[in-house]
């Protein structure tokens, strides 16, 4: 099963070191030009699947997109293909700029 992090969580990892933690962004180019969290990897949702190579396997992987729902079904998929260390961002970028980050614009 998933673990969902709190922003304010992911937060404190990734202060103690961007080696330690990867974001993962898989929402929309059209919703990332809004609003993102750095630094990030973006890979939309629906091309994961042929981009595996390109996320890390050795860090904790923590997936977000606007609310959590979309990155949860990413975070169960990597898991259910060897990603060890997976998370799902709790409430997505949307928790993120209301919980850690103001700047970071919110949408809806």
């Amino acid at each position: 099963m998933v673990e969902n992090l709190a922003p304010p969580v992911v937060a404190e990892r990734m202060k103690r070191g961007s080696e330690e933690v990867v974001l993962l962004d898989v929402r929309e180019g059209f919703e990332r030009r809004v609003a993102s969290i750095s630094p990030s990897l973006h890979i939309p949702m629906n091309e994961v699947p042929d981009r595996l190579d390109e996320i890390p396997r050795d860090r904790l992987l923590v997936v977000y997109c606007h609310s959590g729902e979309r990155s949860m079904l990413v975070a169960g998929f990597l898991a259910g293909r060897g990603y060890r260390s997976v998370a799902n961002l709790a409430g997505g970028i949307d928790a993120w700029s209301a919980l850690v980050d103001p700047d970071v614009p919110r949408y809806y």
